[in-house]
Order: C-alpha cells, then sequence, then structure tokens
C-alpha cells in the first residue's frame, strides 16, 4: 500500500474509519479490517469506541507498531489540562503508550486557538502524541494554527469526495508540507449510483465505490478513511491497489464536484467553510 508522508509521519493512503461502530460491531470491524490488510486504523474520543478499537488491535495478531492510529480530540477537552488529560484517558482505552496522530477534532470558537494548540503541542512533546494535526479547519484556520505552533502539524482531516471541492485547503496542505484525510470518501453512498464513475468503472472491473476511493488515493499527499459494517464492503474497499485512473478519468471525477457538495455541516462545530 502507498503512503503519504508529512513532517516524518507515514501514513498508509487508505484507512479503515471507526464511525459510528460500538461496542461488538467495532471490535468484528476493526478485526475484519486488520485481517483484509488494513494498517490505518482511525478513531475519535467522540465516537465511543477507542476501548474497543484498542481491544479489536491488541488481540488482533498485528503488531501495535505495524498499525498507524489516529484518534481525535473532543473539543470539550480542549485548552490547556483538560488536553492532556483527556489524551491520556484515550490511550488507556486505547491500549497503548501514544498514538501515532492526535487530532483537534473540530475548530472550537470560545477557547483561544494557541491555548489549545500549545496543549496539543505538550502531548506530542511528552510523547504521548508522534505526530499531531486538525480536522475540519479550513485554509484560514491552517494558516491560524500554524502560527501559533510550534511543532509541525501533519495532517487535516476533512469531509473530501468527488462532489465536494477542496482546492483551498488542499494548497495550504500542500505549502505546508502535510497531509489531508478524507473522511466521507464515498459521500454517505451518493457515489454507488453515479453514471459517470460507474462508466469509469466498468472498463476496471471497478464498483463505482471502488472508483470514487481509487481517486481520492491517487492524490498526492491524500489519504482516505471508507467507514462500513460490513466485512463485504471493507474488502471491497481494499480492493483498489490494483488498477490505476488515466489522467482523463481522473478530470471527468473532478467535474463532478457542486457548490452544494457538503454534506456535514454541525450548527455549533462548524467553521465558515471555504
Amino acid at each position: 500500500m502507498d503512503v503519504a508522508k508529512a513532517h516524518g509521519a507515514v501514513i498508509p493512503k487508505l484507512g479503515f474509519g471507526t464511525f459510528p461502530l460500538k461496542e461488538d460491531d467495532a471490535r468484528r470491524m476493526v478485526a475484519h479490517a486488520l485481517k483484509a490488510g488494513y494498517r490505518h486504523i482511525d478513531t475519535a474520543q467522540m465516537y465511543a469506541n477507542e476501548a474497543e478499537v484498542g481491544e479489536a488491535i491488541a488481540h488482533s495478531g498485528v503488531p501495535c507498531d505495524e498499525v498507524f492510529l489516529t484518534t481525535k480530540v473532543w473539543p470539550d477537552n480542549f485548552g490547556e489540562g483538560p488536553l492532556q488529560q483527556s489524551v491520556e484517558e484515550s490511550l488507556t482505552k486505547l491500549r497503548v503508550d501514544a498514538v501515532d496522530l492526535l487530532l483537534l477534532h473540530w475548530p472550537k470558537f470560545d477557547r483561544p486557538l494557541d491555548e489549545t494548540v500549545r496543549a496539543l503541542n505538550a502531548v506530542q512533546r511528552a510523547g504521548l502524541a508522534r505526530h499531531i494535526g486538525v480536522s475540519n479547519f479550513t485554509s484560514a484556520l491552517l494558516k491560524d494554527a500554524w502560527s501559533v505552533t510550534e511543532v509541525p502539524l501533519a495532517n487535516n482531516q476533512v469531509e473530501y469526495h468527488p462532489y465536494l471541492d477542496q482546492t483551498p485547503v488542499l494548497d495550504v496542505v500542500r505549502d505546508r508540507g502535510m497531509t489531508l484525510t478524507a473522511y466521507m470518501p464515498n459521500a454517505r453512498g451518493k457515489v454507488f449510483e453515479d453514471d459517470t464513475l460507474r462508466a469509469i468503472g466498468a472498463p476496471h472491473g471497478k464498483t463505482p465505490g471502488q472508483v470514487a476511493l481509487r481517486w481520492l488515493y491517487q492524490q498526492d499527499g491524500v489519504v482516505a478513511i471508507p467507514r462500513t459494517g460490513s466485512e463485504a464492503h471493507a474488502d471491497e474497499n481494499i480492493a483498489i491497489l490494483d488498477f490505476t485512473l488515466s489522467a482523463d478519468e481522473a478530470k471527468k471525477i473532478d467535474a463532478l464536484a457542486q457548490p452544494d457538495g457538503r454534506l456535514l455541516n454541525p450548527p455549533g462545530l462548524a467553521p465558515t467553510w471555504d
């Protein structure tokens, strides 16, 4: 599997997302994903499944140092003190001494960004996270975060799929030597019924969902973390490593972006998007 590199982080370009899996479903699917060949698992404090994710990894037979593990700090835990304490709790649940990547889950506007970023820096320097980053940050917010961090930010995790143009964010990410992780890469299932993706996939023997994932996978510095509660779908998602989209095919997928393509915009959490 290809990797994306950023400030020392080496991230498998296809990961397994775990929201909204809970309890036995989380254990079952993380165990299956690792057996199927995934080596990048994504979770978060808000998902309430860190303990199950950690248990599945510990019992998988795959050495922990072969699994790139990401978790995210919920905004209620931002700021000096609460952030560090919450990370220690996450590590206990995940059964690890450190996560590979620790992200701020959403921007928070009632807590100074510099205070939260300092706490994030402190966690990295204490060895609790090998790399740090953010999630759901716009291009402007990324620049703000970089202006106050002393530790390089390795990643920004955002919604990204064929119907949402993320060029402004990608420009900043690439300028700063970061990576971008795409969540909701299948656009909540919308890609499965797309005629353009179906037509592109047919000669390759691939489904529209596989085409959408491959489009992301081929982009420089982009990582995709499809989520599913189905073993068959997890297997289908990882079966994108044996074909390549042409430049012309990729341009056709680029053209699917829509002005109203964003699907996730929670009030009180979402910033003013690019």
